[in-house]
């Protein structure tokens, strides 16, 4: 327990969202404590939950932590992903159920203090932008270090959470971003960052043993068997589950089936509100004409990790998809929105930074072009560019943590 924690010397908090599920976040305190390599390690969300039958950790509030130590020396480390411009209300209903969600947003919909009231309630914590946490939580915090974060949409914030954000970052020791386009935008504001990939670089690098054994047994071996010739593994959020959208991503992946003789396995990255939705896959299986289609119903971190790795490509809108398929050397191409066509994401500052000469993203009346135009890639340059990023990661993360060192 948290308590019993106080007085030892110096642990290491690992914090961030990996107290709902959803795959990026799941992986990346995973990464950070096999690095670290140290058994004093905390690690702590803005909720209290047990993630650790999805293959997560069991996680502590971080609110309550910061009551129970106040008197304690510790480390934090915020363990990665698209922190930055997640406000308070955002980060409280994605911890809710599903339906729990549904009524809280029709609850407080168009009274955005008492949303917002509520959910500083909720996660225990008075900020705008609780996953980037203030030195002052932690009186005598020893590093406060930020692990390839990232914030493309961090201009586009409101003044008070923007200058609460910088603020913040600029007090802590040090700052890691994983693409250009965040670095680029926290340095216009004087805050100096360490340019780094995206964690999930490492997984095969660090756990592609257990991986394999996840793969030979469970769903994803079934998926093997159904898809003798292969698969690609398929995953959309519930942003796209509009009637038209579905019916045109369905003629795409006929198309692609068509041409390829592989089947089509609908995964969910993210069962957190907001995130993908099994009603969505069955929809577009439905208007699908091609028979080789099946859904994923795992949500085991391993296993999605492992459908990942057994298959011939990744086509979907979720960025650790990409980064997962990157990790293992597989073509790769993310979905862009129809209702955002231009600008700049996560997904394309991303690939803009680390994965030139892969399709970044397309529409989703060219999922088929892309798949195929990805399929054609050549396979060395793409183990090659793993394994760079796999040590450029490394390096960085060891110089990130340099201060956490004896």
């Amino acid at each position: 327990m948290p308590g019993e924690l106080v007085a030892q010397e110096c642990p290491t908090i690992l914090f961030g969202a990996f107290d709902r599920h959803n795959f990026g976040d799941l992986l990346f305190p995973h990464i950070a404590a096999a690095l670290l390599n140290d058994e004093n390690i905390v690690f702590a969300g803005l909720a209290e939950r047990d993630m650790r039958n999805q293959g997560g950790h069991r996680v502590e509030a971080i609110a309550r932590l910061a009551t129970q130590w106040q008197h304690c020396a510790v480390n934090v480390i915020h363990a990665g992903g698209e922190l930055l411009g997640c406000d308070a209300w955002q980060a409280a209903v994605m911890l809710q159920t599903p339906r729990h969600a549904r009524s809280i947003v029709a609850q407080y919909d168009g009274n955005r203090q008492d949303g917002l009231a509520w959910a500083r309630r909720m996660i225990g914590l008075d900020a705008l932008a609780p996953y980037v946490l203030s030195r002052d939580i932690f009186p005598h915090v020893g590093q406060m270090i930020h692990n390839a974060i990232g914030g493309v949409e961090i201009d586009e914030c409101d003044a008070m959470m923007r200058a609460e954000i910088l603020a913040r970052l600029r007090a802590a020791d040090a700052v890691g971003v994983r693409e250009k386009q965040s670095m680029t935008l926290l340095q216009a504001h004087g805050i100096a960052t360490r340019l780094m990939p995206d964690p999930a670089v490492m997984v095969a690098d660090l756990f592609d043993a257990r991986i394999r054994q996840r793969a030979d047994a469970g769903e994803v071996a079934r998926m093997r068997t159904i898809f003798p010739r292969g698969y690609i593994a398929v995953q959309f959020s519930a942003g796209y589950g509009d009637d038209a959208t579905l019916r045109e991503i369905a003629a795409q992946l006929d198309q692609v089936a068509a041409a390829t003789g592989y089947g089509i396995v609908f995964f969910r990255a993210g069962a957190a509100p907001w995130h993908d939705e099994l009603a969505c896959y069955r929809r577009v299986a439905q208007r699908m004409h091609a028979p080789a289609s099946r859904i994923f119903a795992s949500l085991n971190l391993w296993d999605i990790c492992a459908l990942l790795a057994r298959s011939h490509a990744y086509c979907g809108s979720s960025l650790h998809g990409r980064i997962v398929a990157m990790a293992y050397a597989l073509p790769r191409i993310n979905l862009r929105h129809p209702a955002r066509p231009g600008g700049v994401d996560k997904v394309r500052a991303y690939a803009d930074t680390w994965d030139e000469g892969m399709p970044a993203t397309a529409e989703v009346h060219a999922i088929a072009a892309g798949i195929l135009h990805a399929l054609s890639a050549d396979a060395e340059p793409l183990r090659r560019k793993a394994a760079a990023l796999a040590a450029q990661y490394r390096q960085a993360f060891d110089a990130l943590c340099a201060g956490l060192r004896p």
